[in-house]
């Protein structure tokens, strides 16, 4: 399987700017939601994707295979962020990732993508927009880590955005990390990859949380 058949094409699952006052968090963190109370994210759906509000959490499918979605809860900026969300899979599909959007230039859009399988592959990359993605982990490829459990139902994904590095968490356990320092600051959301032209990816997200990392 070639898996950057998905690179330059993507939708949007239309930004929305509304106020983030009720997901404001408390206890340190910059912005929480658990999908539950006013619906700040983008939702939106046409014949290749569909990303709505569903059972208490935000559910993303992906209908067409070498397809992109992602959505956010804003066009608000954040730098040196610690960024988490509980995914889990409603339908079984092992071309299809899930992870975490950020640094999204709204003018460019350019950002990066950190993001893992339930077949325990990975990938951080950064995508631009009218340029091929470029995989920044394992030689601009994908790569399988042991320390991803494999076919687990939900998983707990995590990305360290900033002091010029990014780093990706599958459960606590830190699965790669990369220096990069091409875009220091933009917009967080989350993310589905699907490159099975059979198959959707179906997943729903909860608990999503924004903190801030240390200066290093």
């Amino acid at each position: 399987m070639n898996k950057k058949l998905f690179r330059g094409m993507f939708a949007i699952a239309a930004l929305v700017a509304t106020s983030l006052a009720c997901n404001l968090g408390a206890g340190g963190a910059l912005l929480e939601d658990n999908f539950e109370g006013d619906q700040n994210w983008g939702i939106g759906s046409d014949p290749e994707y569909s990303v709505s509000y569903w059972e208490g959490g935000l559910r993303m499918e992906v209908f067409q295979g070498n397809f992109i979605i992602w959505s956010t809860p804003s066009e608000e900026a954040y730098e040196n962020v610690h960024i988490e969300a509980t995914v889990t899979g409603n339908a079984e599909n092992p071309a299809s990732a899930f992870g975490i959007l950020c640094h999204q230039q709204v003018i460019t859009d350019s950002y990066y993508y950190l993001v893992a399988t339930a077949g325990g592959e990975y990938a951080i990359a950064e995508s631009a927009l009218a340029f091929d993605d470029v995989i920044l982990t394992n030689n601009d490829d994908w790569a399988t880590s042991d320390a991803i459990t494999t076919g687990k139902d939900s998983y707990r994904v995590g990305a360290d955005c900033g002091n010029g590095s990014l780093t990706l968490y599958v459960d606590g356990q830190q699965i790669a990390s990369v220096a990069d320092d091409t875009l220091t600051s933009g917009v967080v959301g989350l993310l589905v990859l699907n490159w099975d032209e059979a198959a959707s990816a179906d997943y729903t997200f909860d608990d999503f949380v924004v903190t801030k990392l240390e200066q290093q």
